[in-house]
């Protein structure tokens, strides 16, 4: 998923960006509300998170003016503040769930999958297959005729936007800034590792491959003809 933080704790928004990419999302994060707000109603996120208390423009009216503009991405709202007026107000704004710092990281973890869920029916696509491939967002499991496959948090970033677009080449420097966020060609073979490490556990032991190289153009998947 792509999530937005809004936290101008730079040490605190450090930590929870940190997790979440570990976690296999890819994150933006802004450190004050304005910017938070651009952001917001400039690029497509799955949720967002939101500091009550933040510079230029405060938490409560990121979130209203986010709703103004009919935003409706799901917002968990992460503050420290905790009174039940507190919390009552950030649900008012517009926000979708609230959680108080100190936190838990697995528990902010399950409180993002469970706000998927409740939007999952009507707009967001949980599942995505290939053939015989399935891909599973909310558990970020993975399986191949029924067969689990262990992927890494990066693994399974590359697989979820390939099979995003399946049937249609996919380019490095696509996956440079999709996957690994890079607005430049590092000159690295960090792609090609992690194509052959993915083409090994999806297609291995399998009669007909899925994950095809296109010489010349990059990368895609693809089911069986």
């Amino acid at each position: 998923m792509r999530i937005l933080v809004v936290e101008d704790d730079l040490e605190a928004q450090r930590y929870l960006v940190n997790g979440l990419k570990e976690a296999g999302h890819v994150v933006d994060e802004a450190a004050d509300g304005d910017t938070g707000l651009t952001l917001a109603l400039s690029r497509p996120y799955d949720c967002a998170i939101v500091d009550r208390m933040l510079p230029k423009m405060d938490g409560l009216n990121v979130v209203a003016e986010m709703r103004e503009h009919g935003n409706v991405i799901p917002v968990l709202f992460l503050s420290a503040l905790s009174e039940v007026d507190d919390r009552v107000k950030g649900l008012k704004a517009g926000g979708d769930d609230y959680l108080t710092k100190p936190y838990a990281f697995v528990e902010l973890l399950a409180r993002i999958d469970a706000l998927m869920r409740r939007r999952a029916p009507a707009t967001v696509k949980t599942k995505l297959s290939v053939g015989e491939l399935e891909l599973d967002l909310l558990t970020r499991t993975a399986t191949r005729s029924g067969q689990a496959i262990d992927l890494q948090p990066r693994e399974f970033r590359l697989l979820e936007y390939l099979m995003r677009h399946a049937g249609q080449v996919v380019t490095r420097t696509m996956l440079l800034e999709s996957v690994w966020e890079y607005h430049f060609d590092p000159q690295t073979n960090v792609i090609d590792v992690h194509i052959s490490r993915l083409r090994a556990k999806i297609d291995k032991g399998f009669e007909a491959p899925l994950l095809h190289t296109i010489r010349g153009a990059g990368y895609m998947i693809r089911g069986a003809k």
